[in-house]
């Protein structure tokens, strides 16, 4: 089964267009494409509107764990803690999907 790396940043009330902005235009497609993920989405916490969360889906597991050790991970971390270091916390969570239910 596939897997998702999990993104959850705490984004502070006066950077929150700023940076929604930024994630629309450029970071999600940049990491979308640099991770080789086969589907990425974000939102906005519906309980903490300051929470934001990515998730990226992978086919298996290991190209999700792969993507923590990858070239393109490094250099957009940099480039989120050069623009946003000090301001806004973030976790990164891999998940491995072991049961699925679609509705035809």
């Amino acid at each position: 089964m596939g897997a998702y790396i999990i993104v959850c940043a705490n984004v502070p009330d006066n950077d929150l267009k700023v940076f929604d902005n930024w994630y629309e235009t450029e970071h999600l497609v940049d990491a979308f494409n640099g991770f080789g993920a086969i589907n990425a989405s974000r939102g906005w916490s519906v309980g903490n509107s300051n929470v934001h969360s990515t998730f990226y889906e992978f086919t298996n597991l290991s190209d999700a764990k792969a993507v923590l050790r990858s070239d393109a991970l490094e250099k957009l971390i940099k480039e989120f803690d050069r623009r946003w270091k000090g301001k806004i916390t973030r976790t990164r969570e891999v998940v491995e999907i072991v049961q699925q239910i679609k509705l035809n």
